[in-house]
């Protein structure tokens, strides 16, 4: 039977939740959900594995807390953020506002635990590789509904692209995102130190550009015509 912390150790540390909380979302950050043991998530906090199972009952229930102390505040400022851009008038300038409003709330302080941040991007990185069901469900259940509000505000700014062809798009933003907050010093190693990888505001621009400029190339099937279309000579 697992033994429940008596009132003085919780009088002792009355900030246990909150230290493992951390402590499970830098592990799942780093190792991935399936390699961390609740063992091993006590042991970073400074705890006992009863405190783990007292505060969250499974370590599926302390990944959902992770996602939910993130989602909640990341959602809320991504949906001010497009509401803003949604009242910009001119189509491009939009169109930039809404990816913008997606990105930046990803680069926020990993350190800030109400806003989303670095780490916590990290940490969905590495959950969507490992493939872990407990996972994907989260990740529908919170973010989802938000996906679906990116992908329609660019779908309005660029009606003549399918919304088929908006969602791959934005399922490739997905990846880039991850990627430029998982491994930030492959930009450094492949620049031969000419960019700082970990330059926050410099990876924001450069991915706020080149996804404007993704998201505005012609849809696929325009793209394969023009490809099929014959030459015409110019000889007479």
């Amino acid at each position: 039977m697992v033994r429940k912390p008596t009132s003085k150790e919780t009088a002792r540390k009355p900030n246990m939740r909150e230290a493992i909380l951390a402590a499970a979302e830098e592990l799942f950050a780093t190792n991935g959900f399936n390699a961390v043991s609740v063992r091993d998530i006590a042991h970073a906090a400074g705890a006992n594995p009863g405190s783990v199972t007292y505060h969250f009952k499974t370590k599926d229930g302390l990944l959902l807390e992770i996602y939910r102390r993130h989602c909640g505040p990341m959602n809320l400022r991504r949906s001010e953020l497009l509401a803003a851009a949604r009242r910009v008038r001119d189509l491009q300038d939009r169109l930039e506002a809404i990816v913008r409003a997606y990105v930046v709330p990803a680069f926020t302080s990993g350190s800030d635990l109400a806003g989303g941040g670095a780490r916590f991007t990290r940490l969905r990185a590495v959950m969507s590789a490992e493939g872990n069901e407990v996972a994907r469900k989260i990740i529908a259940q919170t973010f989802d509904d938000t996906s679906h509000a990116f992908i329609d505000a660019i779908h309005e700014s660029l009606p003549h692209i399918p919304r088929t062809d908006i969602v791959w798009r934005s399922h490739f933003l997905l990846g880039a995102l991850y990627y430029s907050l998982v491994t930030p010093e492959r930009v450094s190693r492949l620049s031969r130190g000419e960019v700082d990888g970990s330059d926050a505001a410099g990876a924001i621009e450069q991915l706020v550009r080149a996804t404007v400029a993704a998201f505005q190339a012609p849809a696929l099937d325009q793209a394969a015509s023009a490809r099929r279309r014959p030459v015409v000579s110019s000889k007479t």
